[in-house]
């Protein structure tokens, strides 16, 4: 019992120091000034590797590659690139040359001219559709709704004049689509007329002039055409004949 009560005395008896250090002594540190600054060498530990590859950051590392990425890379963007060089304009791709239809229109507008044959035997659809939707849209403007109409006789008539051709031309060489593109650009005076008759009425004397004349020029454009794209001499007065019918068919629905 006495041990346990000096024991305790002992702790009671204890004191402690709550005393602040002095925060006045100066802190020694050391200088790095004097030091040699040497920068870093990374390529040393990748350059004495086994791997043959060479330094890691090397720009030329990849020339050194032996699978040849860079000539992989180079000869792939090369062929991109002329591969769209090689590609054919997007107009052509669609079939519409701009040189063709401009000369067939001005085949039209002057039956006197002449025209090339491979350009005459060329199946150009653009201008043909243009000028239906021309003819249509005119007669539309004038109170007429005759798209069906136009588009009727006309395949009526491409049919009845490929069948007419391919008995009379002295080569089997009547396509469909060249007879139907012909056809279809000697439309271009009946869409003169249309025009006409929405500005003035045409359904008098000086009307009915107009559009004979307008009749006129079409057949003669179109047996033109068909006697030089099919080498049709001394044969244009019996195209003409069917092409005059036709046209005037289509002047009655511009008229009436």
């Amino acid at each position: 019992m006495d041990a346990s009560n000096e024991f305790y005395s002992q702790r009671t008896d204890k004191s402690y120091n709550f005393d602040m250090p002095d925060l006045d002594q100066e802190l020694n540190f050391q200088s790095f000034d004097n030091q040699p600054t040497v920068p870093p060498n990374y390529d040393y530990n990748y350059a004495n590797t086994n791997t043959g590859m060479g330094s890691f950051y090397d720009p030329n590392a990849y020339n050194n590659n032996p699978y040849g990425q860079n000539d992989v890379y180079q000869g792939t963007s090369a062929g991109v690139g002329s591969d769209f060089d090689d590609e054919p304009p997007l107009l052509e791709e669609l079939g519409i040359n701009p040189s063709h239809i401009f000369q067939k229109t001005l085949a039209v507008l002057n039956p006197m001219r002449g025209a090339d044959q491979q350009i005459l035997q060329d199946t150009d659809m653009a201008g043909p559709l243009v000028f239906c939707l021309a003819l249509g849209s005119f007669l539309l403007l004038s109170g007429k709704v005759t798209f069906s109409y136009i588009y009727g006789i006309g395949v009526m008539g491409c049919i009845a004049f490929y069948c007419l051709l391919t008995l009379m031309a002295p080569q089997s060489n009547v396509t469909f689509g060249a007879v139907v593109s012909v056809l279809g650009y000697c439309l271009l005076p009946m869409v003169v007329l249309s025009g006409i008759n929405v500005l003035v009425t045409i359904q008098g004397t000086v009307g009915m002039i107009i559009a004979g004349v307008c009749i006129l020029w079409c057949s003669l454009s179109a047996s033109k055409l068909f006697v030089t794209a099919y080498s049709m001499e001394h044969q244009q007065v019996l195209i003409a004949y069917p092409c005059a019918l036709l046209y005037g068919v289509f002047a009655l629905i511009t008229i009436f």
